[in-house]
């Protein structure tokens, strides 16, 4: 029998879930510290077309992530070594897995639970027990808004009663339109592109004004402190000792 963590050699389907033949395969990474749900998942997404890779910890599965660059990652909450939440925390400190879809997968399904893992960047939360259908369905709307936002970068994001515009660097704000200072609005377009996330202000720091840059420690404070002058006091929560993040 196939055992979970290796890669089956038998042919891929040719199409399955619109994926058009001589398409890339998109590979998956699973992880979860139980064998059974391992290889359950591993049998259920192989069977759709998908290229799986697996790992049983949180602190394989960043390994095997590097790794394997994988279009999609599942991860267990409740897991030994290093559990979902922190592993994902960890995941989105890396450049290369900002834009990755994670969905986590529990049997818990306290609000706390779904809270945490959402706000470490989490993009899903699925319960077990596991619906293959349902898994399946998840999964490819979270690849399918993840394609779209690669071949065509979202030009304007709508939260609550703001719409930010990218191409017109203005925020609309019900009736009223807000011009922002170009900082600001990018401070404001990369907290709101990922509602919910906490950035932290090194990461701020570097995709707003670049790593071979140096600005003072209170910069991002005081820009902070000026867009929620502009916008309002509710929208970017501070994250004490962390950084902030786009909330309502």
């Amino acid at each position: 029998m196939q055992t979970p963590d290796s890669e089956s050699n038998l042919p891929l389907p040719e199409m399955q879930n619109g994926m058009k033949q001589g398409a890339p395969v998109k590979k998956i990474l699973i992880v979860d510290d139980e064998p059974d749900i391992l290889e359950f998942l591993h049998y259920n997404l192989r069977k759709e077309g998908y290229q799986v890779v697996t790992a049983p910890d949180g602190l394989q599965a960043i390994q095997v992530a590097e790794r394997e660059k994988p279009n999609l990652i599942l991860l267990d909450i409740m897991m030994p070594e290093m559990d979902g939440v922190e592993t994902c925390r960890q995941l989105r400190s890396r450049k290369e897995f900002d834009d990755t879809p994670i969905a986590f997968l529990t049997a818990r399904d306290e609000d706390f639970s779904q809270i945490a893992a959402l706000d470490v960047g989490g993009d899903d939360y699925i319960t077990k027990p596991i619906k293959p259908r349902v898994l399946v369905s998840r999964i490819n709307a979270l690849l399918r808004r993840s394609g779209r936002a690669t071949e065509e970068e979202t030009r304007t994001i709508s939260l609550h009663d703001l719409v930010i515009d990218k191409d017109k660097v203005l925020v609309f704000k019900g009736e009223k339109i807000i011009e922002l200072p170009r900082k600001e609005f990018e401070i404001l377009w990369l907290l709101a592109s990922k509602p919910g996330r906490v950035f932290t202000r090194e990461e701020i720091f570097d995709k707003i004004w670049g790593a071979d840059v140096i600005v003072g420690n209170r910069t991002i404070d005081v820009h902070i402190r000026k867009l929620r002058e502009h916008i309002g006091e509710t929208y970017i929560k501070t994250m004490k000792g962390i950084g902030y993040k786009f909330d309502f």
